[in-house]
């Protein structure tokens, strides 16, 4: 027969209440040996029954080095847990404190797309008017940003044109200097006339050459 769900609450009947006791109190320190031995674990269990009588286990050493140990580690462990605490009570009023601003933000939207200014305090239009001047700063700053990437592509820009304009410059004034190089006829030392004694000498010759024959 299938064992029912016991009610987890006081036995009143004293006689099933020490038999509970003693049956639960024994099965108890049986799986706190079983822990230690499995796991390698120190544990120490404390049972004070309903007369005051006291059972104690002590699976490696004695209760007492136990208890010693368990000293030495609670302020450790006070300390971390009221640590755990302070950062949880920040981050509550934190959450809350962001979920007013929202809030607050919210019914400023509202306001400037028409809402009327009866639905806003004087307090929550000041934390707007802070948000949109922090607003405007950001957005001045982007602005400026890119207003200076800008000028700084247009320089970099005309220091390329500048190189390109003394690359042509350079160039022409080489192409020049090589024309003024080159002999023109006028300056030739082998020029095409004949000088007006030759040309006498040469109707001499044939003139007496023609006279002798």
């Amino acid at each position: 027969m299938a064992r029912g769900k016991v009610q987890m609450k006081k036995i009143e009947n004293p006689v099933h209440r020490q038999v509970t006791f003693c049956k639960r109190r024994a099965g108890l320190l049986k799986k706190a040996k079983e822990l230690s031995v499995l796991c390698d674990a120190d544990i120490g269990v404390l049972i004070y029954s309903s007369h005051g009588k006291v059972f104690e286990l002590a699976t490696k050493g004695t209760m007492q080095e136990l208890i010693e140990r368990y000293m030495k580690v609670k302020p450790a462990r006070a300390q971390a847990e009221t640590v755990m605490e302070t950062q949880t009570l920040d981050a509550k009023r934190e959450v809350n404190l962001l979920k007013q601003e929202i809030g607050i933000l919210q019914k400023g939207l509202r306001y400037m797309f028409g809402g009327g200014a009866g639905t806003m305090s004087l307090n929550e239009l000041q934390v707007l008017e802070k948000h949109l001047e922090l607003w405007i700063y950001h957005v001045r700053s982007a602005k400026m940003d890119i207003l200076l990437q800008e000028i700084q592509l247009l320089r970099n820009s005309e220091g390329i044109l500048t190189a390109a304009n003394k690359y042509l410059q350079d160039k022409i004034e080489e192409d020049r200097g090589i024309t003024n190089l080159m002999p023109m006829a006028s300056d030739s030392p082998y020029p095409l006339t004949i000088p007006n004694d030759d040309i006498i000498s040469i109707l001499g010759s044939n003139f007496g050459l023609m006279n002798y024959k």
